[in-house]
């Protein structure tokens, strides 16, 4: 299992501002940030997505669950997109991906950039210089690439006056990696999910297929509740 880069030089950055979702991958990597010995800030932007509601939810429940105190309270920032956004489906809920639909429906035009700069003013002003996302090896998409967070870099530090590092821990692994890697905290309270019912995993959506893919393959008994 490739084992996930969360910097062995302390010197290098002691404090982080990480992008959370309360999905999987975001919540395994808070933990791993903190365990490195970093002071881990979590955020979360708000966009105005379908899901936004259930995901702050199971973002709070995971960690009170885990109750690290390296890892600070939720900064939540606002960068509505509905007007850019419109009725697409990320927006409204309606016609959301199937289990079996192609990854590159799964797309939402400028996810990244719209976190990492939201993040970034938030951390110019915070004297925070990394900010760490929980992307995977196996994204698809044109802003989750090494080109595209290597510009991103230069953009915002130029445009801030101020370093910015863009931290990936998990870009060399996949879902089941990061399972494997988090089985002992409660994953049962992440939330991957496009499509949620009372709190709990729809079980339909494209997600959720990511999901139970990743614990079958890692070999782990999936705590998950689904509808």
């Amino acid at each position: 299992m490739p084992s996930p880069n969360t910097g062995s030089d302390r010197s290098s950055y002691n404090a982080v501002a990480a992008l959370c979702s309360g999905g999987l991958d975001s919540a395994v990597m808070l933990v791993e940030l903190a365990k490195a010995g970093r002071s881990v800030y979590p955020i979360y932007v708000r966009c105005g997505l379908a899901w936004e509601e259930e995901e702050r939810k199971s973002l709070d429940g995971f960690l009170r669950e885990v109750r690290n105190p390296a890892i600070r309270r939720v900064v939540v920032l606002n960068f509505p997109m509905s007007d850019v956004y419109g009725q697409a489906w990320y927006s409204s809920g309606v016609g959301i991906p199937g289990y079996h639909e192609a990854d590159q429906r799964w797309e939402i035009p400028g996810r990244n950039m719209i976190l990492l700069s939201k993040a970034a003013v938030w951390c110019a002003l915070n004297s925070i210089e990394a900010i760490a996302l929980g992307i995977l090896s196996s994204n698809p998409f044109p802003d989750a690439t090494p080109g595209f967070f290597s510009s991103m870099e230069e953009a915002l530090s130029r445009g801030l006056a101020h370093p910015i590092r863009i931290v990936r821990p998990f870009d060399k692994c996949h879902k089941a990696d990061v399972v494997r890697l988090g089985q002992t905290l409660p994953l049962q309270l992440t939330l991957s999910c496009a499509s949620p019912v009372a709190s709990r995993h729809c079980g339909r959506c494209g997600k959720c297929r990511e999901r139970i893919e990743a614990f079958a393959e890692a070999g782990v008994a999936d705590p998950t509740e689904y509808a």
